[in-house]
């Protein structure tokens, strides 16, 4: 019930902290469906010592609190008042504090004003039951010369001693410009019919190797109260989001469903430092089973919301399976396409294009190289030009500096640059079947990720500029929830690239990628660890030998992305992820464990 909103022949004002508010209606009645779990059922009885209504009133931040601050508590009642309109935070520029952790390029100290504070923060929201829903999910643009943000769904409720005022509290991401790092906090604020309390923040958590600090504040805050003329449209595609999600169990849960596998809990997230840990999960037989979402001060509030990024998930995730939903539609021959037909600019960069087909550049195998070490020219002074490079010009000259060395097809060398070429060739070829508006992370969205009923989180991905009208980086500047990850490596693990039984990408292409087809394995990586490489997907080999545990040699298909992300998609239909950023790859034994509930062999 919507018993803050008045008629809406009022107009809708800017408030400031402590001046009156005035309501807006909508214009006629719009039935909304319900957030599942909704309403809340508590009395309001909470004992609460941090973030106290005089916390919020006439207090100040002089140091983070403990995260669970910000989360809904047990005894939580229904709110009693509805926030419709757009939340502007002010002074964002100049307030609050700021602990460097780790700042390896030393960025902070020649841009403390920027670095070291949050960017503009705007945000529409719109209010189903106890669920506040930004209008707009997932990266925004903020104008910021280093920080764009993405802003998810929370909750608003009430507590006694409040005093008739309704706290509302959401997730928010800070996102580095042109770079794939993710910082998360929460906010949190007091409102009701004529005031609105000052806005707590902090950030607590990042996945980024080379850059982690805390920063929290408590700052002014405008209210234009207002209806939202699609918000009921808004409010019922969030009510259908939590529905469609997947059943989520806590990891724990793993032994009790499995009481008689003798499952060793332990191995999930074993080598990877807890400090560095982000999120884990184990996906198998449909279930979702979750970690926690560890921050420097508690578990975060909104750990199903966390914002994950992809790093060089996307290389499988956006560039390959958009491959194979071009050979879906026009024919498997698509990869055999040549790079330089359909990336005019190859002509006059570096190397020797003539040969290099589609599939090559997904391969790592163009034969445009400096070294053929393992990921020597990913770490060198080129491919740090590349990725720095924000204007689409200069990211493609960027991008064929390197020489040529070898026959397309023949050797495996790890370059970012290379999938982004795949991406631009994908897209301009799409354009010559679909039209000049055609954009391939688009097709990807609206072909697979929505139909997998991905959340909004994950339906926008960054681009060249620092500009939603931009090309997509291709291989690396996508976001992920523990939800959406788990979506994906279903839908290529256990579905076979069909959605509600429908294929929609190629079975041949995902075969090959997924190691089932003996005759296309791809080729051997560098490097002290040899793997396969098959279509922007990984895959390690599992053999008796290594693994006395196994009376067969099976394949293990995963996606891999910078600072220590993996999405390992086992031949059990077994998939364990995780996002972390300590540079930590250790995944075999969970792998391992999962063989407990369904043999690989």
């Amino acid at each position: 019930m919507r018993n803050s909103r008045i008629s809406k022949a009022l107009a809708a004002l800017v408030v400031v902290v402590g001046l009156p508010l005035t309501g807006a209606g909508r214009a006629s009645a719009t039935t909304v469906t319900p957030v599942p779990g909704d309403p809340l059922t508590g009395s309001g009885s909470v004992s609460r010592t941090l973030l106290t209504r005089a916390d919020l009133t006439t207090g100040s931040s002089t140091a983070p609190v403990d995260d669970s601050a910000f989360a809904l508590p047990a005894g939580a009642a229904p709110p009693s008042h509805t926030f419709e309109g757009t939340l502007t935070l002010n002074g964002t520029a100049t307030g609050g504090g700021f602990s460097e952790l780790v700042d390896t390029y030393n960025r902070t100290s020649f841009r403390d004003s920027v670095w070291k504070h949050l960017p503009p923060v705007s945000v529409t929201f719109v209010q189903n039951g106890s669920h506040l829903i930004p209008t707009v999910r997932g990266l925004t643009y903020t104008g910021s010369t280093v920080w764009n943000l993405a802003t998810g769904p929370g909750r608003v409720w009430d507590e006694n001693a409040d005093n008739g005022m309704t706290r509302a509290s959401f997730p928010f991401a800070l996102v580095e410009r042109n770079a794939n790092c993710v910082h998360n906090g929460e906010m949190t604020f007091l409102f009701d019919s004529s005031t609105i309390t000052k806005v707590r923040y902090q950030v607590t958590q990042e996945t980024c190797e080379y850059q982690k600090f805390t920063m929290w504040g408590q700052l002014s805050a405008g209210y234009t109260r207002a209806t939202v003329p699609d918000g009921p449209a808004v409010e019922n595609a969030y009510a259908a989001e939590v529905a469609d999600r997947l059943p989520t169990k806590p990891i724990s849960a793993l032994a009790t469903d499995y009481p008689g596998a003798g499952i060793d809990l332990s191995q999930f997230g074993a080598g990877v430092t807890p400090a560095d840990m982000t999120s884990y999960g184990l996906f198998v037989n449909g279930v979702n089973y979750t970690s926690g979402c560890t921050t420097r001060y508690g578990g975060y509030a909104f750990c199903s919301e966390m914002l994950l990024p992809s790093y060089s998930t996307a290389k499988t995730a956006f560039a390959g399976v958009a491959a194979m939903r071009l050979q879906q539609l026009y024919g498997d021959g698509v990869t055999q396409e040549l790079i330089r037909t359909w990336v005019p600019e190859t002509a006059s960069g570096s190397g020797d294009w003539s040969g290099v087909t589609l599939d090559d550049a997904l391969d790592m195998a163009t034969g445009n190289y400096t070294s053929s070490g393992y990921e020597v020219d990913e770490g060198g002074t080129q491919m740090s030009n590349f990725f720095t490079a924000e204007a689409y010009t200069s990211k493609m000259a960027d991008a064929l500096v390197f020489p040529h060395q070898a026959a397309p097809g023949t050797q495996w060398v790890y370059h970012s640059s290379d999938t982004f070429l795949a991406a631009r060739a994908e897209n301009n070829y799409l354009r010559s079947r679909a039209g000049s508006g055609a954009d391939i992370f688009n097709l990807l969205r609206d072909d697979v990720l929505t139909p997998l009923h991905v959340g909004p989180d994950s339906l926008a991905g960054e681009r060249t500029d620092n500009s939603a009208t931009g090309v997509p980086f291709g291989g690396y500047g996508m976001f992920w929830t523990q939800d959406s990850i788990a979506k994906v490596a279903g839908f290529l693990n256990n579905d076979s690239g069909r959605i509600a039984g429908a294929q929609v990408i190629s079975p041949t292409a995902l075969a090959a990628a997924m190691q089932r087809d003996p005759a296309d394995r791809g080729l051997v990586t560098t490097g002290t660890t040899p793997f396969r490489y098959n279509n922007g997907v990984w895959a390690k080999q599992f053999t008796p030998a290594a693994y006395p545990q196994y009376s067969c040699s099976f394949y293990v298909p995963f996606m891999s992305g910078f600072g220590g992300i993996t999405v390992a998609m086992a031949p059990n239909g077994a998939t364990y992820y995780y996002f972390s950023d300590n540079d930590e790859y250790s995944w075999s034994g969970a792998v391992n464990e999962t063989d407990k509930i369904s043999p690989m062999c």
